[in-house]
């Protein structure tokens, strides 16, 4: 079963989804939406699609390793999503991911404007490649 990343944000969700042999992101997207519920629910849709196992949710930690506001938010979700897709969640520190991705967007010549659009996506495609690398 593939494993799917998750990084959590207001108004867009950055999701990747491994390839079957669980090695490496197969797909990665973004979507939009604001409302958590309705959220929870697409991704338990897409999960579902494709025969995801796990979800791997990215955890926002502060650089010193505590927690904030966005953490709590991210444990809300987790309920969320466990309750509708019906499958174990991994909360997963995500230190940085965004602003690894902001980097690899900038080094691949994309523009800032353009950033906004795809920056979820890679950061989902990171904690995707933290976790399956962990599982090595």
């Amino acid at each position: 079963m593939r494993i799917m990343a998750i990084d959590y944000g207001d108004q867009r969700i950055g999701l990747a989804v491994s390839d079957l042999l669980n090695c490496m992101t197969g797909e990665a997207w973004t979507m939009q939406e604001w409302n958590m519920e309705r959220a929870s629910l697409r991704i338990a849709e897409e999960a579902k699609k494709r025969e995801v196992g796990t979800l791997v949710l990215g955890l926002p930690k502060n650089m010193d390793g505590t927690e904030g506001p966005r953490a709590e938010k991210s444990r809300e979700f987790k309920a969320l999503l466990e309750r509708d897709c019906g499958l174990p969640v991994v909360l997963w520190d995500e230190r940085r991911s965004s602003i690894e991705a902001h980097a690899i967007l900038h080094a691949a010549g994309k523009k800032e404007r353009v950033h906004r659009r795809t920056v979820d996506a890679v950061a989902a495609s990171l904690i995707l490649e933290g976790y399956l690398g962990s599982l090595k």
